[in-house]
């Protein structure tokens, strides 16, 4: 296993700056995830670790060692890729074990790195077929394996579960999160899936037009979203972002929404640097925002509640996501999927004060 550190890493093609000094460090056996939308630069970054890709700047170092110069296949990576890239006309066993015999491994150690491999993920029964042969849960793994075998530093997975239907990618995911557990590797994992990051990383990188927006684990970025741009692309649903002023008031602050639509700021430090007037984005997730029915709880001293108009019902089971109109603002609230509830209903909906998030209007960063 490894530490991968990268160091200003620039990536150019031509004269368009695609990656813009990225530093990074994944430390040895951590399961980071890069995410972000598409043409963010999260796979070139990937490419480049892997040394499929030039480094226009910068460097990259794995276990130390600074392996710029250094070909693919001598940097001890193993990446597995959205399309699988499996020969068709070689079985699952001679897929998995095609770059063992190129390199000239014996045929003991070959027979012994498959079947490992092949009992790690569940696929013995399968070494005998074809890709053809095989459903695209069982060609994943086949690729998977092809990279354990290779018994890599470093595990690269480039939007492995992207061609799998709902259902499979949420079985798949717990056969990485499993492989993980098992092999103990440094792993670094592209995806534009923000649940698939939250479910899997030790740590996740937030990347937005080839830089890097923020670093954390899955509940530093859900609950502490340096800027607007992490606050709604982390979450689902995302966090609802309205634009608002700040109203000093002879207790402190509030925020103004919409000309009914006031909330008060619970005191901290950070209010000190806050002016009357000053135009903010006030952000609020979905499950902080909840209606009172006849048999719900009196608010408590941190909540706030006010009227407003349930607009639209969206039932998922578990939970169910309601579009409302709270005083000429859009908001998207949660309830228990359980609950009985109509659309066009005027409802009491309850706040919870100290989940508030407060983003600046010109520069979106956080500052409560």
């Amino acid at each position: 296993m490894a530490q991968v550190l990268l160091e200003k890493v620039v990536k150019r093609f031509g004269k368009s700056e695609v990656v813009h000094g990225v530093d990074l460090s994944i430390a040895d056996m951590e399961f980071l995830v890069l995410v972000g939308p598409s043409g963010c630069g999260k796979s070139t970054l990937l490419r480049m670790v892997a040394g499929l890709e030039e480094i226009s700047e910068g460097r990259i170092l794995i276990d130390g060692k600074v392996v710029n110069d250094v070909a693919p296949k001598d940097r001890g990576c193993a990446m597995v890729f959205q399309n699988y890239a499996l020969y068709p006309h070689m079985n699952v066993y001679k897929n998995m074990s095609f770059g063992l015999t190129i390199k000239g491994f014996s045929k003991a150690e070959i027979e012994s790195r498959v079947q490992e491999a092949a009992q790690i993920l569940g696929i013995g029964e399968l070494l005998t077929r074809k890709p053809h042969e095989l459903s695209g849960g069982q060609r994943q793994r086949v690729a998977m394996g092809r990279a354990i075998v290779r018994n890599p530093s470093v595990f690269l997975f480039d939007e492995p579960l992207s061609n799998l239907d709902a259902k499979l990618r949420n079985s798949m995911r717990t056969e990485i999160k499993r492989l993980h557990q098992k092999v103990r590797s440094t792993i670094i994992y592209v995806t534009h899936d923000q649940v698939e990051a939250m479910t899997l990383a030790d740590r996740i990188v937030v990347m937005r037009s080839g830089r890097v927006e923020q670093i954390g684990t899955p509940l530093d970025l859900f609950e502490r979203p340096a800027n607007t741009f992490v606050a709604g692309f982390i979450g689902s649903p995302p966090m609802n972002l309205v634009d608002g002023r700040l109203l000093r008031t002879a207790d402190g602050f509030q925020v103004l929404l919409s000309e009914a639509l006031r909330l008060p700021i619970p005191a901290k430090d950070q209010m000190a640097t806050f002016e009357d007037g000053q135009k903010v984005v006030f952000g609020i997730r979905t499950e902080s925002i909840k209606p009172l029915f006849a048999d719900s709880r009196p608010p408590q001293p941190e909540e706030w509640s006010t009227n407003g108009l349930l607009e639209v019902v969206e039932p998922l089971g578990g939970e169910t996501h309601l579009h409302t109109d709270i005083l000429g603002v859009k908001f998207i609230a949660k309830c228990d999927g359980r609950q009985r509830i109509t659309a066009g209903t005027d409802m009491t909906f309850s706040f919870r004060l100290n989940a508030i998030h407060l983003f600046d209007a010109e520069t979106r960063q956080a500052i409560y």
